[in-house]
């Protein structure tokens, strides 16, 4: 009998859920309920909507990389990209560096290196134009005996014994 009691007094599970849900929650443009009510929530779905300053920041990236013989993309607090930078100084390549983590947009530079080349961390490194990849690519083509070349024909370092 007391269980009949507490039974009949108590709403339904269904009956709960619909009233908790109807007035705590918010159902986003999805059509999905947002059981927090927007608290951790955006406005935007970002699946649907391309940020705009990405567009901006690829044609940032592709612009430094066709400028430049040699281009990386760092962060200041990076062992490897210090590596990479060193190895580059240590060789007299001329070569330019973008700090990711000190640039205002290199959040989105980042976010475009990694659409643009698949990559996803730092140093991302381009030769000539072209893609080499991060410092284990980079060493490998120097233990390769084929950074100085790569350098040299993209202008990075001036030609060995000069012309003749």
């Amino acid at each position: 009998m007391l269980v009949s009691l507490l039974n009949a007094e108590l709403p339904t599970l269904s009956e709960r859920k619909s009233s908790s849900l109807s007035s705590s929650s918010t159902i986003n443009s999805g059509g999905r309920r947002n059981l927090m009510g927007g608290l951790f929530s955006s406005s935007k779905n970002n699946a649907e909507e391309p940020e705009v300053g990405s567009d901006m920041a690829l044609v940032k990236a592709k612009d430094l990389v066709s400028a430049n013989p040699v281009m990386v993309f760092s962060k200041t607090y990076c062992g490897y990209c210090s590596r990479v930078k060193k190895l580059l100084s240590d060789l007299g390549a001329n070569y330019k560096v973008i700090e990711l983590d000190v640039e205002s947009d290199g959040d989105a530079i980042q976010s475009a290196l990694i659409e643009w080349t698949g990559q996803r961390t730092v140093p991302n490194v381009f030769i000539g134009g072209n893609h080499v990849g991060g410092c284990d690519n980079v060493m490998a083509q120097h233990n390769g005996g084929k950074l100085v070349p790569l350098l040299t024909e993209a202008g990075a370092v001036a030609k060995a014994g000069g012309s003749s």
